[in-house]
């Protein structure tokens, strides 16, 4: 299960895979890591070594993309400090699993403009996952950590201090609906959009209009005349000292908003020009995917520009009206004089929820008033949470390295808890993969290997907590990745849809000379076996689950050196592939593309448009391109 660490800055890794095969043995890795690059307009003689691999980390991809098989190597290893930050004195030390090889230092676990500033405010014993405190701030959480006394549930807590900011209007565009739907089945009602993976879609395999007008079968993805691309429009990649977040971004029939440098920024669809802009006091932390049917979402950001590595930490969190342009409120939560800086936010149904070691709050989506929140005399604390139809928690309880962790359906409004299931004492760490239907992913006994944090899937019954299936995916078998450590929802290149789970396999050799490919399969969410489904990428692509489309599934195809990506559509009962898109073979187009690859950027797809967007912004070097915050492509006819 191939597991790049978390997305680098907008450039492809840094290794064989694009260009022309080259017969020269490359050169051996540097003894760091590089800072980021991106590909070179004109293939270097030697194609570039593979990076080094920090440990926790899974190898870089092999190349084989057209480039021969380089000799094999022995990479150095990293430098101190690369990854997470030590564990608690005497706990075992936590894969780092999200950092990019030679790349800048890990935004998740690294003091820089992210908001996270290692080792503060965090004390052995108190079940605190190591690295995400407040910068500076001593330890006061919300509720007592896990072996205080208390009880469990959530109840509004007249203690928790709410600040309303100003509202920041900067436009206005009226109406609009979502161009696609994260989960779509036959209620005829509007859904969350979705970003590439961890998405669901509706049971009954027949999608939305049961096919014809042009329309995939199952699906509203129309099958344009003509699928040849071309781009529509490019946002240069701003210019930043240190390496800053630019999470997000969102696409309704009105607008497609992407996350910049401290601002969000509403372009128009088709021609790129600039419709709204929402400035920020500093730099968004994390973004939900999750949209609702009137185009509300959530971020959180940090209150103000932080100087040169380091944070003013991810204390904020805001409600955005997508098609207006506008910041409908700002809330902060403190625990006693501290702000609590989240580390995950979503949207379920009319509810932002935000949560962290330090607690958790939920808001009103269209007024900002409180909802709930855990209770302060807890004996465990609910780490994050998954939303979108239905509102999930992953709580923890216990000390580290005996953890306990409970998913919990919870009503969105009241927080009351429907049902819930304990999973096996000592994981750690799980992730919501999709909450209609209800699917978990952990690394069992860190067995995983590659840093994905993937080892099984648990398919529950959200209404009794009762286990349906436990998937075993091994990750020299399977792709697909999570970060359950803070980011409880981050799960990519996974998809559930018709009461299936949809995973790629690892690449394998192809049938050409030094070509890779590989499938994607689906698991019973009931039995837990594979269905015989399999979608097979073509020799030289890799294929990489985005979305559901009513009963069929869309996925993006990684191309060879040669020619450009394709986006296709996956018919939930046949798996007969149906190409919607395919982008240019010029070199210059496929560096803009292979830039953005599924394993690290965010991708969205609807009717004929594709758009990929990187979520880092850095320091750029002339000397290797044209950089890009995001890149529009459309498909002719």
């Amino acid at each position: 299960m191939t597991q790049p660490p978390p997305p680098p800055p907008n450039q492809p890794p840094q290794q064989g895979g694009f260009g022309p095969p080259q017969d020269q043995t490359p050169a051996t890795p540097p003894a760091t890591p590089t800072p980021p690059q991106a590909t070179p307009q004109t293939p270097p003689a030697t194609p570039p070594a593979t990076p080094p691999t920090p440990p926790g980390l899974q190898k870089a991809p092999e190349p084989g993309y057209g480039y021969p098989q380089q000799a094999p190597q022995t990479p150095p290893p990293p430098p101190p400090g690369y990854g997470y930050p030590q564990a608690p004195q005497g706990a075992p030390q936590t894969p780092p699993g999200y950092g990019y090889p030679a790349q800048p230092p890990n935004p998740y676990t690294q003091p820089n403009a992210y908001g996270q500033q290692p080792g503060y405010g965090q004390q052995p014993g108190y079940g605190q996952q190591p690295g995400y405190g407040y910068p500076g701030q001593p330890t006061m959480p919300l509720q007592p950590q896990p072996g205080a006394p208390g009880g469990g549930g959530r109840k509004v807590n007249s203690s928790l201090v709410i600040i309303v900011s100003a509202l920041v209007v900067i436009a206005l565009i009226v109406g609009g609906g979502i161009w696609y739907a994260k989960s779509s089945g036959d209620d005829g009602k509007k859904h969350d959009t979705a970003s590439s993976g961890g998405t669901t879609g509706g049971k009954n395999g027949k999608g939305d209009n049961g096919g014809g007008g042009g329309t995939t079968s199952g699906g509203k993805e129309k099958v344009p005349s003509d699928p040849a691309s071309k781009i529509s429009f490019k946002v240069p990649l701003p210019e930043a000292d240190d390496t800053v977040v630019t999470t997000g971004s969102w696409l309704t029939d009105k607008v497609y908003a992407k996350s910049g440098i401290a601002q969000i920024v509403g372009y128009d669809p088709d021609s790129g020009s600039k419709l709204w802009t929402i400035d920020l006091p500093g730099p968004v932390c994390n973004a939900t995917t999750h949209v609702t049917s009137d185009n509300l979402t959530a971020i959180t950001f940090q209150p103000k520009m932080p100087a040169k590595s380091s944070s003013a930490g991810c204390s904020q969190v805001a409600a955005i009206d997508l098609d207006a342009g506008k910041k409908l409120w700002t809330k902060t939560a403190k625990s006693g004089d501290y702000p609590i800086n989240f580390d995950n936010v979503t949207v379920a149904q009319r509810t932002v929820a935000v949560g962290s070691t330090n607690g958790g709050a939920a808001f009103d989506i269209d007024s900002g008033k409180v909802l709930w929140q855990p209770k302060p005399t807890d004996t465990c604390y609910d780490a994050g949470y998954g939303g979108g139809d239905k509102l999930v928690a992953v709580r923890k309880c216990g000390q580290y390295d005996n953890r306990q962790l409970h998913i919990q359906t919870i009503d969105p409004k009241s927080g009351k808890v429907i049902s819930e299931y304990k999973m096996t004492s000592g994981i750690e760490y799980a992730s919501i993969v999709s909450t209609n239907p209800l699917v978990v992913a952990a690394d069992v006994g860190d067995s995983a290997g590659d840093g994905s944090g993937i080892s099984d899937y648990f398919s529950i019954d959200d209404k009794t907590g009762r286990l349906r299936a436990r998937i075993n995916a091994p990750g020299d078998s399977y792709g697909g990745r999570c970060d359950g450590i803070s980011r409880i929802e981050y799960c990519k290149e996974i998809v559930v849809g018709n009461d299936k789970l949809y995973v790629p396999t690892e690449e394998h050799d192809g049938k050409g000379d030094y070509s890779k490919t590989n499938e994607v399969v689906a698991f019973d969410l009931g039995t837990g076996k594979q269905t015989g489904q399999r979608a097979d990428a073509g020799d030289g692509y890799t294929i990489t689950p985005l979305r559901m489309d009513g009963g069929n599934l869309i996925a993006y195809k990684r191309p060879p050196y040669d020619k450009g990506g394709q986006i296709v559509s996956i018919d939930g009962g046949s798996f007969k592939e149906t190409k919607l898109l395919e982008n240019p073979a010029d070199r210059d187009v496929r560096d803009a593309e292979t830039s953005m690859l599924p394993d690290y950027a965010e991708i969205l797809y609807s009717q004929g448009h594709l758009y990929m967007s990187a979520v880092f912004a850095h320091k750029t070097n002339s000397a290797y391109g044209k950089e890009y915050l995001a890149v529009a492509f459309s498909a002719g006819g």
